[in-house]
Formats: structure tokens, sequence, C-alpha cells
């Protein structure tokens, strides 16, 4: 059951949208008064408002963990999608008898379910705590990925430790080499680049491991040898992709997936990390992923490092397009931009280093020339083919 607008505090609540009610449109001589005031006067008046606004939500939060414990002692879920378009559907007819846009108070209300989700899967991971009395140790922890498995395998309960010869990561033992770690942990993640994950794992094949290892790479052809090789020498290990950024708080509606090599029971001890989430779960052999990511971050990747390098030598200066932008033009930089951000080692790494890469690019070309050709031959016929068959493609799901 998600928390509804109805579960703020309810008297106070309740009065502010009595008082807004009862108040009757603002009469001309009323709106003179108001412009009248001091600039200073309206902006303290705002700046009040903007207080009793965040302390409803402030109250709100507080509320949320209380309904998120009550969800589990119930034995409900934390996420229902009928309760959270009611909550929606509730927004908006809101808004629209206070008379503001009801698509801001949608926005508003899904913000609002989306803060009361991430607490409560939060307190969930945390109530479940199955990580208490054991240990952990993220190689590679220093990193953005590898910071994110230290706060998500600490929030379980398990002590983690971090071996990076980056640094450490404050409130945990580090290590700046990981062969001088006894590594009896629980838990050992690999969260390394790409071929220094393979390295490691390799090295690993030849000590004596009892924990569960995985590493996370984006790609699992690299890293193949060396999960081979731990399987063979009887360790515990599997292998995890989790189709998320470092900065992902909320895991409803994001995918972990889980590569079993041939150790099922390593596997299932991994997914059991996430059982506390409401993260999706999905089984792959490593072939299928390799290819199935050749066009899941491959391709993507591509066309925003191509869009932006296009932009770079098109000699247009930034600012200037900025200023004429459009809204799918504006849409596309933000996601570029997050590309370029991103670590270049491991962007090149997921183009060069799959085995199916080349296919997704050859695609992307070959879309490029088809483009081109159509429109240098003024054939609106088959740009309008195009375009229909990208809405047939797209037609089964929601964009």
């Amino acid at each position: 059951m998600l928390l509804a607008i109805s579960e703020f505090p309810y008297r106070l609540f309740q009065n502010r949208v009595n008082t807004t009610l009862a108040a009757a449109p603002p009469r001309k001589a009323e709106l003179q008064l108001a412009v009248a005031k001091p600039l200073t006067a309206l902006r303290a008046e705002l700046a009040d408002i903007d207080r009793q606004i965040l302390t409803l939500v402030a109250a709100r939060q507080r509320l949320s963990t209380t309904i998120g414990s009550s969800k589990r002692e119930a034995g409900l879920p934390l996420r229902d999608y009928r309760q959270e378009k009611a909550v929606v559907d509730r927004a908006r007819a809101m808004a629209g008898k206070l008379r503001f846009d009801p698509d801001l108070a949608e926005q508003l209300t899904l913000s609002l379910i989306r803060s009361s989700l991430t607490v409560q899967e939060r307190g969930e991971v945390e109530a479940r705590a199955g990580g208490v009395g054991r240990q952990a140790i993220v190689i590679g922890g220093a990193g953005k990925m590898g910071r994110w498995f230290v706060r998500f395998l600490a929030s379980q309960g398990y002590q983690v430790d971090v071996a990076d010869p980056a640094g450490g990561v404050e409130g945990h033992a580090h290590y700046t080499d990981w062969h001088t770690v006894n590594l009896g942990h629980d838990v050992i993640v690999v969260a390394a680049p790409l071929r220094a994950s393979n390295a490691i794992l390799l090295e690993l094949a030849e000590r004596s491991i009892e924990g569960v290892v995985f590493d996370i790479g984006s790609l699992k052809s690299p890293v193949r040898p060396g999960l081979v090789a731990l399987a063979q020498a009887g360790a515990r290990v599997t292998s995890v992709h989790p189709m998320f950024g470092p900065d992902t708080e909320l895991l409803s509606g994001r995918h972990v997936i889980f590569i079993d090599v041939g150790v099922s029971e390593a596997t299932k001890s991994a997914e059991e990390l996430f059982s506390s989430t409401m993260a999706a779960r999905v089984s792959m052999d490593l072939e299928s992923h390799d290819r199935l990511i050749a066009w899941i971050l491959g391709l993507a990747h591509a066309t925003n490092i191509a869009f932006m390098t296009a932009l770079v030598e098109s000699g247009e200066a930034a600012p200037t397009l900025a200023e004429l932008s459009s809204t799918t033009f504006d849409e596309q930089l933000r996601v570029a931009d997050r590309v370029v951000h991103d670590s270049p080692q491991l962007y090149f790494e997921i183009q060069s280093l799959n085995n199916f890469g080349t296919e997704s690019l050859e695609a992307l070309e070959s879309a490029v020339a088809r483009v081109r050709a159509v429109v240098e031959a003024g054939d609106e016929s088959a740009f309008q083919t195009l375009m229909e068959n990208g809405r047939q493609y797209l037609g089964d799901r929601l964009i």
C-alpha cells in the first residue's frame, strides 16, 4: 500500500486544503495590494510557504518509514501500482479544485511516491539484516560501482572491507593490495575494470576461497577465463551485472542480471543479496548476455558519443545551440552529457571487448546511411516508412 496524499498529518494538511478551497478568487484590488507589497516581503511569504511544504514532506517521510514497517509485518509488497495510480489521480483532482496545473501535481506526487518507496526499500534491506555477523570485501571498492556495493552490503549488516590502490571508503577497513588480505570473507565482490577483473579472478582461483565470489562487469566474455578457473577450482563463483548506475537509490524498475557459471548455489546466494529490494532479478547465460548488451549498452553509448562528436565537429558554439534548442535536442543532450562524463575506460571496454559488438555498430552505421540516402533522394514516403517501422517496433511498450 503506497503512501497517499491523505496520509499527511491529517489535521494540518486538511486545514491547509480547507483554507485554500474557501478562499474566493482574488479581486483586482487585492491583486494590486499584493503587487504593492515590497519584493522582500513577498519573498519572505514565499519562503514561509516553502518551509511549510518541506515540513510536511519531512513528516511524510517519517510516516513512510512507519508504513514500510507495517507492510513488512503484513507481508505486503512495497510497491502497489494500482494504489500508486489512485494516489496520482487523487492529486490531479485536488489540483483542479485548488486551481493549479494537474500535471504539476502529478509530477510532485510521483516524486513523493518515489521518495517514499526509497525510504521503505532501504528500511526493508536494513530490517532483514542478512549480513549481520558476516564479512564482505569489495576489490575495487573505491570506484563508483564499488562504492555502491560497499554501501549496499553495509546496509545489510555486513562488515565491509575495501581493497583498492586508489584509496578507501570512509568507515571501512582499507587495503591497498588485496593480495595481502586473508580473504576469509563470506562475500567477495570484484568491481574492477574488465581486464583487471579477469586477472583478479584468475588469481583468486589459485587461492583457497570459501566465500561467494562474483564480478559486476558490464560484459562477461572478457572475464570468462577467470570465472571458469574459479568454478573448476571448486570455488563458489557466479557473475552479476547490475543494470543501473552508481547514483541509483531506488531499485524498483531496475534490473540485476545473474549469470550462472555452473555453481548454482553461488548464484542463489548472490540473488539473495537483492531479495529484500524491489529490483527485477533476471537469469541469463553468458553468450546471450553479451549479445543483448551489444544493443542495450553498446548501441546506446555509441549513438550518444556519435551525437556529441558530431556537435563538437560542427563548429557551432554550444551556448548558441542551447539558446535555440528544442525538446528533442534537450533530451538527447542530457543523455549524451551523462555518457561523456562517465568513465572512458569503461565505455571503451564495452565497445571493444564484446565479441558481438560490431553487429550493433554496423547496424548504426547502416541506419545513418539509410536515413541520409532517403533524405538526399527526397523520398518522403520512404522517410515516413522509417518512422512508421519505429512506431510499430515500439508499439508494445511505454516510452
